[in-house]
């Protein structure tokens, strides 16, 4: 049905050492007095999975626990410059900082040449109770980077503004004046 399934985008990166991640990408529109947003889940790998013999398995992981994180405008935006070449990292190195009455979170994304070239984001979550901090890391190739880049810029309009709806208002005004211009164009 329209409007109960919400795209996203999905990586899944296992690794045969169970060390893998995967990430998901949602967009979420502005709309009446909510500011938009890409809300981004990041989960460890459960399993390594085995694809030979009669009965394959995949590897797993563990959305359950993911960590979730509300990207808006301001770090998107330094997404994108990271992604474009503008710089080499977000927060000059330092990662974004989101903190709420439950945890502290710390974004890192940053460019990387050294062991492999990809783009490299991690991300960290503090409990605010002292309880175990959760981590999780995944490295975009350069292809993926591009494409996250395209995504994220095609969707930065309805993340600003929404998606556009035509509301009636009221152009009298707009026509008197007109009318006015082409009038005293004509004398």
């Amino acid at each position: 049905p329209l409007g109960k399934y919400r795209p996203k985008l999905t990586f899944f990166h296992p690794t045969s050492k169970g060390t893998g991640c995967a990430l998901s990408l949602e967009l979420h529109p502005a709309h009446d007095r909510t500011d938009g947003c890409i809300m981004m889940r990041i989960a460890n790998q459960m399993t390594v999975g085995d694809r030979r013999g009669p009965n394959p398995t995949y590897p797993r992981f563990d959305w359950e626990n993911a960590i979730a994180v509300k990207l808006g405008f301001d770090d998107l935006c330094q997404f994108l410059q990271v992604f474009r070449g503008e710089c080499e990292a977000v927060g000059d190195g330092k990662g974004l900082i989101h903190a709420t009455a439950k945890a502290t979170t710390s974004i890192r994304l940053r460019h990387m040449i050294e062991p492999v070239t990809g783009y490299s984001l991690e991300v960290y979550r503090s409990p605010r109770s002292g309880g175990e901090e959760s981590r999780a890391h995944i490295l975009f190739t350069n292809r993926e980077a591009v494409g996250i880049c395209e995504s994220i810029a095609g969707s930065m309009s309805v993340i600003s503004f929404g998606i556009p709806v035509v509301l009636p208002h009221d152009t009298a005004a707009y026509e008197a004046e007109q009318k006015e211009f082409r009038n005293a164009a004509a004398a």
